[in-house]
């Protein structure tokens, strides 16, 4: 195929080379942070509302998912209170944009062998044709259609060639973006759920609110009244 296509075929053999390369590796990464671990962050937050911190962290220690480092720095900013909750949303926000931007990483590289694929197959297609052309204008008078055939679907096997490594290249892509999309909506509802869940039982029965408060003060003012009546 190299020596019908020339080097044109030749760089789309690479450049199809380095794409399989980065599909594979970006899979196996995908794999191993287990992007799909739901479960790890409904079991994490179901002890965080129930006010069990540690056993909340520990379930998200266990995971390799980015989501589940990313609650970590918000539940541990929460629990330790030395931080205002604005600060402690940007620095989760901070890790999440880092992660994020670490699955993409490569992203770039599949659009640019994904764009310029078909490009270099026609490229190759109008340098063919180009060669072609000439073989016939220096035969002259002695013709033959063997020669324009034969130099036409040479060159349009570039094209074929070209488009062979820009569809699934393109295709594998899209799938690609579409799994880490869906983890960042993941991430994103289970971050927010953080700050927005009740805080801890031992957080509110340390702070306790206006109202139990004041059921508090109410109950105190009765039991007051009754004893003053027994006497």
């Amino acid at each position: 195929m190299i020596d019908l296509g020339g080097p044109v075929v030749a760089i789309l053999l690479i450049m199809s080379v380095v794409a399989l390369t980065i599909i594979l590796v970006k899979i196996g990464q995908f794999l191993w942070w287990r992007l799909g671990d739901e479960r790890s962050l409904k079991t994490a937050l179901e002890h965080w509302c129930d006010g069990r911190v540690e056993p909340a962290l520990e379930t998200l220690s266990r995971s390799r998912s980015p989501a589940a480092r990313v609650m970590e720095v918000a539940i541990q900013g929460r629990r330790d209170n030395a931080r205002p909750e604005p600060l402690v949303r940007e620095e989760a926000t901070r890790v999440a944009v880092n992660w994020l931007e670490r699955l993409r990483g490569q992203f770039r590289m599949l659009e640019v062998i994904g764009t310029l694929a078909p490009l270099l197959g026609l490229l190759g297609t109008v340098l063919g044709m180009i060669a072609a052309f000439q073989q016939l204008e220096a035969a002259g008078n002695r013709v033959d259609p063997s020669i324009l055939s034969g130099g036409i679907w040479v060159a349009l096997l570039t094209t074929a060639v070209g488009l062979a490594v820009a569809i699934p290249v393109v295709a594998v892509l899209n799938g690609l973006e579409r799994w880490v999309e869906r983890f960042r909506h993941r991430m994103q509802d289970a971050l927010t759920q953080v700050f927005t869940l009740p805080p801890p039982a031992a957080e509110r029965q340390q702070e306790p609110t206006p109202i139990k408060s004041a059921q508090k003060a109410h109950i105190k003012v009765w039991k007051d009244r009754a004893a003053g009546d027994a006497h």
